[in-house]
């Protein structure tokens, strides 16, 4: 079954949401019965939450703690940050069957201890294609590079549905590759404003597309997920170098360069970012130190 699972920064339990989370076992039960499907993620107001449902991701296992008894671990897969958070209530009401029969002001009362609950396919599939509205929106189709040139047919016909057929259709959605790397694209291009973090470049065309590429850090084949802190702002050509670990990244954001490796006429395109690459203005996007020893791993210098 489709879950809801709350999170909040600032807690004791040993979350990292894009692939575990942690919880007391007074939630066992409901989190087996999410097990092998996709879940939720929502932030309470408390404490600072953005109030409303955040991302989603898929329950792979369900284990318990070793060192800490009373507690266990949902394994999780296939995270990914909706464009703009979903509130709890759209124009109708709220999205949750649960929350529809209960007063206004007992909305918040009656998710006290449900932390972790089930809900129901169709209420799962209209919060996620609320998510995903941005990224599925025709509007943003060229820049997102989701046009007819780009998608195969089946794609295609994912994209030219309605919203309440994509909803209906929505773990397709969630698998298929180009509409992942759209939604990707569209997270790490805004955050870096379009402009390339080694050459300094931002180009926009007609269409509203920027020249710079989202290049995930950690790639996907290697286990990387699909998040902002995975990926930078990067030109068609360093993208390439970057992809094949002729340049990398140092702990201090700085540029790594195999200068044995690459042709001379490239070296112009580095400036002064040996020191530090250009990042988005916002520390919250900034890339995530485990994903760049994980590609650094794999230098070639």
């Amino acid at each position: 079954m489709n879950g809801v699972f709350d999170t909040r920064a600032g807690t004791t339990y040993d979350d990292e949401i894009v692939s575990k989370y942690h919880f007391p076992d007074r939630y066992l039960s409901a989190a087996l019965d999410c097990l092998g499907s996709w879940i939720l993620y929502r932030e309470p107001r408390r404490n600072g939450g953005r109030s409303g449902y955040v991302a989603v991701a898929k329950v792979i296992a369900v284990e318990p703690d070793p060192a800490r008894p009373g507690y266990s671990y949902a394994r999780m897969e296939g995270y990914l940050e909706f464009d703009a958070v979903v509130p709890l209530e759209g124009p109708d009401g709220p999205f949750e069957e649960r929350l529809r029969a209960v007063e206004p002001t007992r909305r918040g009362a009656a998710l006290q201890g449900r932390s972790i609950r089930t809900i129901s396919s169709a209420d799962f599939g209209a919060i996620v294609r609320r998510g995903l509205d941005a990224t599925l929106a025709p509007i943003n189709a060229r820049r997102l590079e989701l046009d007819p040139i780009h998608v195969d047919q089946p794609t295609r016909n994912l994209l030219e549905a309605p919203p309440p057929d994509q909803a209906r259709r929505i773990e397709q959605v969630l698998v298929n590759r180009r509409i992942r790397d759209a939604a990707f694209r569209r997270q790490v291009i805004d955050a870096y404003d379009g402009r390339c973090c080694v050459t300094g470049l931002r180009l926009i065309n007609g269409g509203g597309k920027a020249e710079a590429q989202a290049a995930h850090i950690q790639a996907v084949a290697d286990g990387g997920p699909d998040v902002v802190r995975n990926g930078i702002a990067l030109s068609a050509t360093v993208h390439w170098l970057f992809d094949r670990h002729l340049i990398s990244l140092t702990d201090d954001l700085g540029l790594l360069v195999a200068h044995n490796r690459i042709p001379r006429e490239l070296s112009s395109l580095f400036g002064r970012q040996m020191e530090r690459i250009i990042l988005p203005r916002d520390p919250a996007y900034h890339p995530h130190p485990v994903y760049v020893r994980r590609h650094r791993e794999r230098f070639a210098g």
